[in-house]
């Protein structure tokens, strides 16, 4: 994915914050990170939910 560092991940942060706003924020955080572990899975070939 490449190397971020810490100024950079602020940014981002303050930009999504004010794109997304405060209130929906964490909800659309778990979302993607969610979205990311489904994919991780699709990638390892694990279908089931419980299954890491």
């Amino acid at each position: 994915m490449g190397n971020l560092g810490l100024s950079e991940l602020v940014v981002i942060f303050i930009v999504a914050l004010l794109v997304i706003g405060p209130k929906r924020l964490p909800e659309v955080a778990r979302g993607l990170g969610e979205a990311f572990r489904s994919f991780q899975d699709a990638l390892k070939g694990s279908t089931k939910k419980g299954d890491r």
